[in-house]
């Protein structure tokens, strides 16, 4: 029993979580939401890094995450951009060849996912050995509050599950994290729940127009005909 905990301990001393941070039009959020992740990680002393994919904001937004390494350091905010806008899904496999990290986190930059619940996600990820931890609405106290359908996840990953999802996944848009739970479910992986609230975006517009909505909708569909 001894030599199990100090196992445990080991390996959980070796743990590294990559956060993968899409961006487009970010600058007044990302200040707060990368705060708030220096924060929530800092105090449950988990070993991290935050990468800032950034698809040529025109606001600014890479200035602003600049001046955030220059806080918080280059071991701990690593910027990744891309010259244009490329889709979500693509940010986040773009994302995933540059992290250290063996546990890989997705989520928002618009603090539709508060950074506070990540902390949950490990501990019952390392209670349950769970290849993949997500967010719910629908279980415990987990709530909604201005959140609706196109809404994603916050999700943590083993890096290795992530590699072998991405790797099976068609969808480029929206609909490139539904498509990740669907594949996890079809390969057997094991997923671990925590409910949580989601909140409407803090600044700025939502990043779904019109045709964003259509291609979500027909991304859906191809999600469908093809699991």
């Amino acid at each position: 029993m001894a030599s199990r905990k100090t196992s445990q301990r080991n390996r959980e001393d070796v743990d590294k979580y990559s956060v993968l941070l899409p961006t487009y039009n970010e600058r007044e959020n990302l200040p707060l939401i990368v705060w708030l992740l220096v924060k929530y990680f800092g105090e449950s002393g988990h070993n991290y890094e935050i990468i800032v994919i950034d698809d040529g904001s025109p606001d600014g937004t890479l200035e602003v995450a600049e001046q955030l390494q220059k806080i918080y350091g280059e071991d701990k905010i690593l910027l990744r951009p891309r010259a244009k806008k490329l889709g979500l899904g693509t940010a986040y496999i773009h994302g995933m060849k540059h992290a250290t990290g063996n546990f890989i986190i997705i989520m928002d930059a618009d603090l539709s996912h508060h950074p506070k619940f990540i902390p949950e996600f490990i501990e019952l990820q390392k209670e349950g050995d769970y290849d993949l931890v997500s967010g719910t609405r629908y279980r415990g106290n987990g709530g909604v509050y201005g959140w609706d359908l196109r809404r994603k996840i916050i999700r943590l990953y083993k890096k290795k599950v992530l590699e072998s999802l991405v790797e099976r996944c068609v969808s480029k848009g929206y609909v490139f994290q539904m498509e990740m739970i669907v594949r996890a479910r079809q390969l057997n992986y094991t997923i671990g729940e925590v409910p949580i609230s989601f909140v409407d975006r803090v600044y700025g517009e939502s990043k779904l127009g019109g045709n964003e909505i259509v291609s979500f909708l027909k991304g859906l569909l191809t999600l469908f005909a093809t699991t």
